[in-house]
């Protein structure tokens, strides 16, 4: 692969049209702009990132979570940037100089497709498919179909939401730019194509789509069968990827510490655990020096010190495994290939998070009450479009959106329509909504 056709300015949808222009923004620029401003990108301040929604104390939403990875990547983007071009110095002058806009942007957009309740969201609706009612669906749909619901994923999910053209929207769903879509898939195959981890990034509807971006950006195409096709990540997928990785891990340390989960002790112990011996030294002095006596604040300070940490390692993790990266070779994530020390804390912090963060009891009820929530407005909606005719049915599409093509001639569009629908809510219009077709609560006058 060729950073020279890697980075394109062509828009999905404005292929052959050249657009007048009367500001200075960059092109990725006015994608991050597109995002921003969007309803779908201000729905993530009411998603669960991990944690339950903020009572008295605030911990990161989807929204929150997004802003700190699109920060991080700008910055990893840019130091990629400053050593391409250093390294190849034709780069100069050329797109390749805008990779921090386009790894931003792409971060902005990179949860965009998950649904309510985090990723007990996810399971709910693939469950709901494999284990629920949703099972006798099998016989009415396709086999690449079926592979797509099952396998559900919020990565694909928000391929579609970004590209598809949903009633009333014009064609190329967000009209963003060919190198910041292919920035936020993660996994370049179709859902038939994703083996035993289930991930894939794209569905059978929107794959003509990401053909034609990547054959346009030159990605390499690693497999291509009757089952369905992968290619190699583009390269900027890596930095998308340890933006996030970076940020979830550190910061659900920090809310765990805020939400009283861990520690103080056993928080700085593992933000700490990420500098040698005189490097922690030289923190705890500064803390002291600099009068910070409250432990949040003392917290920040070791959360700032980790992130800045892990950027420039998975900055320096990229340049030097470029030439993997542009083979389509490149073998798991950045943050596997940073120092042995660093890499060894990070995985002190995932094993931490796994067992008294992911496993905590504020977690698991969001998860429980969430994939219920989920599971009874899959049942109610499926069976509606399954028997448009009824009169319970009927009123439930009525509910509806005009935007989702939930009144198709055909089941798939139909089915599709709901997960479309469901996917998008907040946590709590997911809960609003249960509760009323459940009859827990009327709507009060």
């Amino acid at each position: 692969m060729d950073w020279t056709t890697l980075i394109s300015t062509k828009r999905l949808g404005q292929e052959t049209r050249h657009a007048t222009r009367h500001d200075d923004r960059s092109e990725f620029k006015r994608d991050s702009d597109r995002l921003l401003f969007s309803a779908p990108f201000r729905r993530l301040q009411s998603k669960t990132q991990v944690f339950p929604l903020p009572g008295s104390v605030f911990v990161h939403n989807r929204l929150t979570h997004s802003l700190e990875v699109s920060s991080v990547g700008m910055s990893l983007g840019n130091d990629v940037s400053h050593a391409l071009i250093a390294r190849h110095p034709a780069l100069r002058g050329t797109l390749s100089e805008e990779i921090g806009s386009i790894v931003s942007a792409a971060c902005l957009a990179h949860d965009m497709g998950n649904p309510p309740f985090g990723h007990s969201g996810e399971r709910a609706i693939q469950s709901f498919f494999t284990e629920g009612s949703g099972t006798r669906l099998r016989e009415h749909v396709g086999e690449a179909f079926w592979s797509d619901i099952t396998h559900f994923e919020g990565n694909a999910n928000a391929f579609r939401l970004l590209t598809h053209r949903f009633k009333g929207r014009r064609e190329g769903g967000f009209v963003l730019t060919y190198s910041t879509l292919a920035s936020i898939v993660k996994y370049p195959h179709s859902s038939t194509m994703a083996g035993k981890k289930g991930k894939f990034g794209f569905f059978h509807t929107e794959e003509p789509i990401f053909r034609r971006i990547a054959q346009d950006l030159g990605l390499r195409c690693m497999e291509e069968t009757t089952l369905g096709i992968r290619y190699a990540r583009h390269p900027l997928v890596y930095l998308v990827e340890a933006a996030d990785d970076i940020c979830y891990e550190v910061m659900d340390i920090e809310d765990a510490h805020k939400l009283k989960i861990l520690s103080y002790e056993e928080t700085a112990q593992l933000l700490l655990g990420f500098f040698s011996e005189e490097v922690q030294q030289r923190m705890l002095k500064r803390i002291k020096d600099e009068q910070i006596d409250d432990v949040n604040e003392k917290v920040v300070y070791m959360r700032a010190s980790v992130i800045g940490l892990l950027e420039h390692e998975c900055a320096e993790a990229f340049m030097a495994h470029e030439e993997e990266i542009l083979a389509g070779e490149m073998k798991g994530s950045l943050i596997d290939h940073v120092s042995a020390p660093t890499l060894s804390a990070y995985r002190r912090c995932t094993e931490v998070s796994r067992r008294r963060i992911y496993n905590s009891k504020p977690v698991l009820d969001v998860e429980l009450s969430g994939y219920k929530i989920i599971d009874t407005l899959m049942d109610h909606f499926t069976n509606a479009v399954m028997a448009p005719n009824r009169y319970y049915s009927q009123q439930l599409i009525q509910r509806v959106s005009s935007q989702y093509d939930i009144t198709a001639p055909d089941l798939e569009t139909r089915l599709m329509a709901v997960i479309d629908y469901i996917s998008g809510m907040t946590d709590i219009f997911a809960l609003d909504v249960y509760q009323k077709i459940c009859g827990i609560s009327l709507p009060i006058v």
